[in-house]
């Protein structure tokens, strides 16, 4: 079977310690869909989201011993409103993320945030006027 390129099927997360990400997670009302010995899996939109020990994820990269950074990249939520974006972001702070950037409108039209997870992940919370997202919060470019 040939499936697109421009595809995302599993993204893996590094983290220092499981347990504290997997608490930080449920706070913000996610369920784990599968957990194995040291790895936990939820399921989203088409994708799955996987957090593994660092250590054991640089041993898995065939790099043990490799000193896995973090904030180079940034997972985002995207939704219907503003509101909504204050909203996610309020759970994630209280959850016990670290802010970066407060949402606020940006250049661009929309109106955005970031924070840090507790192992240093940076996630964007925004609302884009010109992406609409589906009746499942998907989004499809238009």
């Amino acid at each position: 079977m040939s499936y697109p390129s421009e595809r995302v099927t599993l993204i893996t997360l590094g983290v220092a310690d499981l347990d504290r990400a997997k608490r930080f997670y449920a706070a913000l009302g996610w369920q784990p869909a599968q957990e194995q010995e040291g790895v936990v899996f939820y399921q989203m939109n088409g994708v799955v989201l996987g957090l593994f020990g660092r250590e054991a994820l640089a041993e898995d990269q065939g790099r043990p011993g490799a000193d896995l950074g973090t904030g180079a990249m940034t997972l985002a939520q995207n939704f219907d409103t503003p509101e909504d974006v204050d909203a996610a972001f309020a759970a994630a702070i209280d959850a016990g993320a670290t802010p970066l950037k407060r949402p606020e409108k940006v250049f661009w039209g929309g109106y955005s945030g970031y924070y840090a997870d507790p192992n240093g992940h940076v996630w964007e919370v925004a609302h884009n006027p010109f992406w609409p997202l589906g009746p499942d919060g998907a989004l499809t470019l238009p």
